[in-house]
């Protein structure tokens, strides 16, 4: 009888244990993504700008900007605040969007593409229709 009773309580812990410890995460969430594979802090050179993106403590990100030859100690041309890193994908591909006046700023993580030619980021502004402004590939100058 105690065998029984002991055998019971034994199955039961090992049941209550087993669904109490979920084996499985969702690779695209955005906490995997901050803790594995996003930089705290980036500096993306294109054609015409260079720019900079830091993760802020409040868990966004602060873009800046400054034309291609600026140096990053000096005053940025342009801050946007309250960015988010949108996951994009099971692949770590992900990107930063920011928004200002009606402009939406994408800095696209390139890590899977179809070409071994492809600049690790790429930097797309989109106006308040959508239309494409600026397309530009990036290069890590700093990670």
């Amino acid at each position: 009888m105690i065998k029984k009773l002991l055998f019971v309580a034994l199955c039961i812990a090992q049941f209550s244990w087993v669904t109490a410890n979920p084996t499985h995460e969702n690779p695209v969430s955005k906490e995997n993504y901050k803790q594995e594979k996003v930089p705290k802090s980036v500096i993306i050179k294109t054609k015409k700008f260079k720019l900079k993106i830091d993760k802020q403590p409040n868990g966004k990100y602060l873009y800046q900007s400054w034309a291609a030859t600026g140096k990053v100690t000096s005053k940025p041309s342009m801050i946007i605040s309250d960015g988010e890193l949108i996951p994009d994908g099971t692949g770590g591909n992900y990107y930063y969007e920011f928004n200002n006046n009606g402009y939406t700023y994408q800095v696209w993580r390139n890590y899977l593409t179809n070409s071994p030619k492809k600049a690790p980021y790429t930097l797309m502004v989109t106006d308040q229709n959508g239309k494409t402004i600026v397309n530009q590939d990036g290069q890590i100058v700093k990670n």
